[in-house]
């Protein structure tokens, strides 16, 4: 999308980017990121504007939820007066129903989630405030691709654990439930990887199914930018990287994990933060180009880009969804647990790309003196970590025999669990 005549007289525009107004500061073109000026900002005022322009989303939906000519609202309800059919059906009490019920469990969830000191990882900072080299940038987008390559996998996982044989309480409507939480997914799924048909006319010829542009085709993008061909993209990943991977798909898709939990890691622990923190490296990469003359440009960088837009209408969806499962207070405790599997995870990941990139020393989530509610309460996930380290294909992971038999992990573990 091009600049309006507008800005083009305001300013000296940078690639298709970011534009350099009078004054000096900058502003971001639409197309780039809704905050125009976030290279104005600090990454803690960055973390401060999503969690409250989320917060504002999500009500807005809850909103349409109360309005009696919302299709939303006339599908819940209908769903409700078959279950009032049903004696002893608890679909009719749940919190959907209930004023100001949904709003206050998004909020408590929310808040525990984007409160976490993962989104404000040294990392990310360091980034954001583009203070690395080429060298190091290209170092850190080789082995994120790792991450971006497998998580997706994720969402595809955990729709599997939905079917019309998992056990539900909500007798005649079981399986329309199970349907919605699928559909969700799916969407999610189709998202990732570019695809999408409703019609048989619309349906892509075979050249064109296998070009679908996934998020992997768009971050080869910004291999295209940086100029690292193609078969040097794809390189064995970082102990610190797999860790990540294999918590996230072991949550998605291990039966260890229940099916709240698993739609609590794709949707909440995993979907919240993402506009955010590539906030943070969207507009570190555009400093960075901006300062050094790289020759970045929308198309490069539409990854961060296109995860800033769409992932916060994926979180607001798989939280509607995920408040199916949650009836009990001990389903929220669930919710929060698994989200700080993943949040541990991904600090852990964090950490280690810091270490490698910059080389220099980053403290471990187990060393920054995290609080307490983000400790987990139980050691499922390092029986099930190690036991998928083991399993690891040849070459996979950098150094891969001593990561098969690595015995320490990323997480911080409630006192006497």
């Amino acid at each position: 999308m091009s600049i309006t005549a507008e800005h083009r007289t305001a300013g000296t525009l940078f690639s298709d980017l970011v534009e350099i107004l009078p004054d000096g500061s900058t502003r971001l073109p639409e197309a780039v990121h809704p905050m125009a000026d976030l290279l104005e900002l600090s990454a803690e005022q960055v973390l401060a504007r999503f969690k409250d322009s989320q917060q504002q989303d999500f009500s807005a939906v809850i909103g349409e939820l109360e309005d009696p000519d919302n299709p939303l609202y006339r599908m819940l309800h209908d769903l409700r007066a078959i279950a009032t059919q049903q004696p002893g059906n608890p679909f009719p009490q749940h919190r959907l129903f209930e004023p100001g019920a949904l709003q206050a469990m998004f909020l408590d969830l929310h808040n525990h989630v984007m409160d976490h000191p993962v989104w404000r990882h040294p990392f990310f900072v360091r980034v954001f405030e583009g203070r690395y080299t080429q060298p190091q940038l290209t170092s850190f987008a080789l082995h994120y691709f790792n991450q971006i390559k497998n998580t997706r996998q994720c969402v595809a996982l955990s729709l599997g654990r939905f079917s019309g044989v998992m056990a539900l309480p909500y007798g005649v409507l079981n399986e329309r439930v199970s349907e919605l939480t699928q559909i969700v997914l799916a969407q999610l799924v189709a998202d990732e990887y570019g695809v999408g048909s409703h019609a048989v006319e619309d349906y892509p010829s075979m050249g064109g199914l296998f070009q679908s542009t996934t998020h992997i085709v768009m971050y080869r993008q910004l291999f295209e930018g940086l100029g690292i061909p193609f078969e040097q993209q794809d390189v064995p990943m970082l102990p610190g990287v797999a860790d990540n991977v294999l918590t996230q798909r072991l949550v998605a898709g291990n039966e260890d994990f229940t099916p709240l939990e698993s739609l609590a890691s794709v949707g909440l622990g995993m979907e919240w933060g993402v506009p955010e923190f590539f906030s943070l490296l969207l507009g570190g990469m555009i400093r960075f180009a901006k300062d050094h003359k790289v020759p970045l440009t929308q198309r490069h960088l539409l990854v961060f880009i296109a995860h800033v837009r769409y992932d916060v209408l994926h979180a607001i969806a798989v939280m509607l969804v995920t408040s199916f499962f949650a009836r009990e207070d001990k389903d929220i405790d669930a919710i929060k647990n698994a989200t700080n599997t993943l949040m541990a995870g991904r600090y852990g990941m964090m950490t280690e790309l810091y270490r490698h990139v910059f080389g220099e020393p980053c403290p471990a989530l187990s060393e920054i003196d995290l609080h307490p509610r983000y400790h987990l309460r139980d050691r499922r996930i390092e029986t099930a970590l190690r036991r998928a380290r083991a399993q690891v294909a040849d070459g996979t992971v950098e150094q891969t025999d001593a990561y098969r038999t690595r015995q320490e992990t990323p997480y911080v573990f409630a006192a006497g669990v």
